[in-house]
């Protein structure tokens, strides 16, 4: 499995402040509306320290939508159990922490084509992370008999992009799923996929 705890723990206190006040200026103001003087001034460091460390708001909006996502997926993800379970488990669970998370809902009403480029707009980091995750539990579905066999990082990539597409489109579809009956529609869709072809000769 990936260590989604190696991030955070290469971060110093002066880091997590900054990126702790970079997040209530983003649920506050929007990602446009986010200066790196306000951020310094929440976070109580001067300019210069910011800078060190981020050039400009977007480098330091994408580590915080990075620190975000993989807060989420470590606290959705199961540890254990069958690979199909874990991964329907933890992308639905997850799927939803990323609706109700106060950041990326900010972003998702005020600054949608600043998501698309920081999050669906290009295989960055965070992807590259959960095709990782993802790929880990396919393998392992594949030991214990509950996945279906196919190249472990292919599917893995297919299931990032289903799930990329659930939370972009879910508050387009909102009057027509939403809640606990988007959750159960995703959980088949992703269950479907995931599940062992029946065998030919049976």
């Amino acid at each position: 499995m990936i260590d989604l705890a190696t991030h955070a723990d290469q971060l110093s206190p002066t880091d997590v402040a900054i990126l702790d006040a970079t997040r209530a200026c983003v649920v506050d103001f929007g990602v446009r509306r986010t200066t790196l003087t306000e951020v310094a001034r929440r976070a109580g460091v001067s300019r210069p320290t910011v800078y060190r460390r981020w050039p400009d708001t977007g480098s330091l909006i994408a580590e915080l939508l990075v620190r975000e996502l993989r807060t989420i997926v470590a606290e959705t993800m199961p540890d254990t159990g069958l690979g199909r379970d874990r991964l329907v488990h933890g992308i639905v669970t997850g799927s939803a922490a990323i609706r109700s998370n106060a950041v990326f809902a900010k972003i998702f009403r005020t600054d949608t084509d600043l998501m698309l480029t920081y999050v669906f707009g290009r295989l960055g980091r965070n992807q590259r992370t959960l095709i990782g995750l993802f790929a880990s539990v396919i393998a392992l579905g594949h030991r214990d008999g509950s996945i279906r066999a196919g190249d472990a990082e292919h599917m893995a990539t297919m299931l990032l992009l289903i799930t990329q597409s659930a939370v972009q489109s879910a508050g387009t579809v909102e009057s027509l799923l939403a809640g606990a009956e988007f959750d159960a529609e995703l959980s088949r869709a992703i269950e479907g996929y995931l599940l062992p072809l029946p065998d030919k000769d049976s």
